[in-house]
């Protein structure tokens, strides 16, 4: 279990300082619509991935045991949350569509980051 404790604690840190990185260069080389949704979207993903990991560590520790249902429950309600938030930020302009993908793929990028982290021990403990 521990193992899984310091692999979730690198990729919730790596997110947000990948979210910090990518705003600030945005903020520098992009237009504002562009920068602000590289942070939206950022912000989106981030805030979800926290509220997942809390939905599933009260689901599956015990003695408060939650079904199936509620867990779902919790995360169709955040999706179609996130999905109206990035609905409403498009459809009024409020910010570039395509720094909003890249602000949602902080996660996805964090955990690639902890995957390679990962391989590289992996290797460097067999090479010596």
């Amino acid at each position: 279990m521990r193992i899984e404790r310091k692999l979730l604690k690198f990729i919730t840190l790596t997110n947000w300082i990948v979210l910090c990185i990518v705003t600030i260069s945005g903020f520098i080389l992009a237009p504002g619509p562009f920068a602000w949704g590289i942070l939206a979207g950022g912000l989106i993903v981030s805030i979800n991935f926290q509220l997942l990991y809390r939905t599933l560590k009260q689901a599956l520790t015990p003695p408060h045991l939650a079904t199936t249902r509620v867990v779902l429950g919790k995360y169709y309600i955040r999706f179609l949350v996130s999905a109206l938030i990035i609905f409403i930020l498009i459809s009024d302009h409020y910010v570039n569509p395509l720094g909003l993908i890249i602000g949602l793929s902080v996660v996805v990028t964090s955990i690639f980051i902890a995957i390679f982290n990962e391989i590289r021990k992996i290797i460097f403990k067999e090479a010596a």
